[in-house]
């Protein structure tokens, strides 16, 4: 998947990576201080970045990268920014490897991998899907992790129609299976039968289309179809946030080394309250701070 961006893209603010990142600028500029440490505002100018921002990465964060992006596009003239997708694997080698300016993920960076600087972007809920035609409202954990493994193989075993179940799950390497298995699976093997789809897409189109199927996808893809109840609790963006819905993670920018002016910009607009309000207006769960 590639999706690129032709229009400008403006910067606002500078990320601070160790110390942390500031949530309330709204324009970014060269500021003095007197000898007491006070800022001189009058002496406040626009920065204005030009080149390219390269992204690749989780298919699971595709959706606000390019919602991002388009806000910039409404600012600034100079700067243009491409996505490619592959997965959050692909996004973190390409990260370490310095191919991209920004790796995303949809899962914790792992101990074997490069040393990289992980920083959260979002919140995410990971919905358990079934056709909007399933009777079906709702399942337990130890339910979902039964059909996954295959010891439960027909929906009237659940309370559903007598009709035989098709499991979809995701290649290796996506961040949204890291965390399903995590938390449902554990350390089980899914069944040999499950078709492993490239993208929460392909998921969300194949359940769509399959009034058998039962899947899992990022919150912001359960559009045309019908999220279960899991342990009776609705994925909602307030329930991620409370910590009752049980399956939740946090989507990830990465960069290899401490980023330019320009990628810190961008890192801190997605950040900044203006970025968090995309978050959550395309259904995905904002930082909390």
């Amino acid at each position: 998947m590639f999706v690129k961006w032709n229009r400008a893209i403006s910067i606002l603010a500078v990320l601070t990576l160790i110390v942390g990142i500031s949530m309330t600028t709204v324009g970014c500029g060269n500021q003095s201080s007197d000898t007491n440490g006070s800022v001189n505002e009058t002496t406040t100018q626009e920065i204005t970045f030009s080149g390219v921002i390269r992204e690749a990465g989780s298919t699971s964060v595709l959706p606000l990268a390019e919602k991002w992006a388009l806000a910039f596009m409404e600012k600034h003239p100079n700067l243009e920014i491409t996505y490619t997708g592959g997965g959050s694997s692909a996004g973190v080698k390409q990260s370490a490897a310095g191919t991209v300016d920004i790796g995303a993920a949809s899962r914790e960076i792992k101990i074997t991998e490069n040393d990289l600087i992980p920083i959260p972007v979002a919140r995410d809920g990971v919905a358990v899907i079934v056709n909007e035609n399933n009777p079906i409202q709702g399942l337990t954990l130890e339910q979902i992790t039964k059909i996954y493994t295959g010891e439960i193989v027909n929906w009237s075993e659940v309370g559903g129609n007598d009709l035989q179940i098709t499991v979809y799950g995701r290649e290796e390497g996506s961040g949204t299976r890291d965390c399903f298995d995590s938390v449902v699976l554990k350390k089980l093997e899914v069944s040999p039968t499950a078709l492993a789809k490239k993208s929460n897409g392909e998921v969300q189109i194949g359940i769509q289309e399959d009034a058998s199927g039962i899947g899992y996808v990022s919150l912001g893809y359960i559009n045309g179809v019908k999220p279960l109840l899991v342990n009776d609790v609705e994925c909602t963006i307030e329930t991620c946030q409370q910590g009752t819905y049980p399956i939740v993670r946090r989507l990830y920018f990465i960069t290899q080394t401490i980023p330019s002016d320009a990628v810190n910009a961008f890192l801190n607009f997605c950040r900044g309250e203006e970025g968090q309000k995309i978050v959550a207006d395309n259904g995905f769960v904002p930082l909390v701070y």
